[in-house]
């Protein structure tokens, strides 16, 4: 896993956390924010969206994942999220699962009450389903 270095995981978690204080989570109560830093340095947002229909709420990640490829954006170098909880929370097994299909060794790096822990989406998602699963004899 590379390190994108300390002031841009700083850079990233003060994005992440402006992104966790616009969730909309009136539900769980479970904000999260979520910060892409994309191959040419951009900087992609997203934050959690819950409903009353909870098969339509959409996690930060996946709002960060889908603003960027809205913008042509498909190549990412690391994933910083920012939660309420009481310790640092790893991606959903769905957003490991996108996530997967455009970085497999995604730097994740997660913030909570001070706390920082990090993973590779490789360590979190092992033999993951991808396009190439798909290839046929």
């Amino acid at each position: 896993m590379t390190d994108p270095g300390r002031a841009t995981i700083e850079k990233l978690r003060a994005v992440a956390e402006e992104a966790m204080g616009r969730a909309y989570a009136p539900y769980s109560r479970f904000q999260v924010g979520a910060a892409l830093l994309a191959r040419d340095g951009s900087i992609i947002a997203g934050c959690n969206v819950e409903n009353a229909a909870y098969g339509a709420a959409i996690c930060a990640e996946r709002t960060a994942v889908t603003s960027a490829v809205a913008r042509g954006v498909h190549e990412f170098d690391a994933l910083v999220l920012v939660t309420n909880a009481t310790e640092p929370t790893p991606p959903c097994g769905i957003c490991r699962k996108v996530l997967v299909e455009f970085a497999p060794e995604l730097p994740v790096i997660s913030f909570a009450r001070g706390e920082e822990s990090r993973w590779s989406l490789a360590e979190l998602l092992p033999r993951p389903f991808i396009p190439e699963s798909m290839e046929r004899a």
